[in-house]
């Protein structure tokens, strides 16, 4: 397994579930938040390294994780962009709209907007469809839980297909970014069956059966 340098934007319930599993698989976790302490506060119960901001957390990274509201994509994209070159951008973010009612989709999938918005950086699609407490816990009933991803460039692909075995899960292509609209529909019904039956949010995808 190849450790990786990772940085995580966002230390909320999936960026700091993401930076303990990360850490645990032997990754190099960088992190960064709203705040230096937040971040430091993630980084002290995970075992990751805390960054004043997010330029400090991609520094030295590989791969660059988006874990924050899909609202704030945009903007955090456009303010990390100068930083990015070189490195693998992971979209894990979901674009609800600000009710949790529906998405907010502007085109095919919004991972599209992020990627145009980055020209030249590899985007890649993956963990969105995972919530923030199975990250640590990839097995359900001795299988291993699908982690979709999908993406354009097939080299990033191939290095967050690894990064997500290295965890537990079982990678699964799914095809270009116009198939994140899939994931981020899957991802969608998954929130909405756990919020509308009380759930407790631990479910999660698996894909089954012969592939060969």
């Amino acid at each position: 397994m190849e450790v990786m340098r990772i940085a995580i934007i966002g230390a909320g319930n999936v960026g700091s579930a993401l930076s303990a599993a990360a850490v645990r698989s032997g990754h190099t976790v960088s992190i960064s938040a709203t705040s230096p302490e937040k971040a430091s506060e993630v980084a002290a119960a995970t075992g990751a390294q805390a960054a004043r901001d997010n330029a400090g957390a991609v520094a030295d990274a590989k791969v660059v994780v988006l874990a924050v509201p899909g609202g704030v994509v945009g903007a955090l994209a456009e303010g990390l962009a100068p930083t990015l070159a070189g490195k693998i951008v992971v979209d894990a973010t979901n674009p609800l709209n600000t009710t949790y009612t529906d998405l907010d989709i502007e085109e095919t999938a919004a991972v599209q907007s992020l990627q145009r918005s980055l020209p030249g950086v590899p985007v890649v699609k993956a963990f969105n469809t995972i919530f923030a407490g199975r990250l640590g816990t990839p097995v359900e009933g001795g299988r291993p839980l699908t982690g979709f991803y999908a993406g354009d460039d097939a080299e990033a692909k191939k290095v967050v297909a690894e990064l997500l075995a290295s965890l537990g899960f079982q990678p699964v292509d799914a095809g270009g970014l116009r198939m994140a609209r899939a994931l981020e529909e899957m991802a969608f019904l998954n929130i909405s069956l756990n919020a509308g039956n009380g759930w407790a949010w631990q479910t999660g995808w698996a894909l089954l059966g012969p592939t060969s």
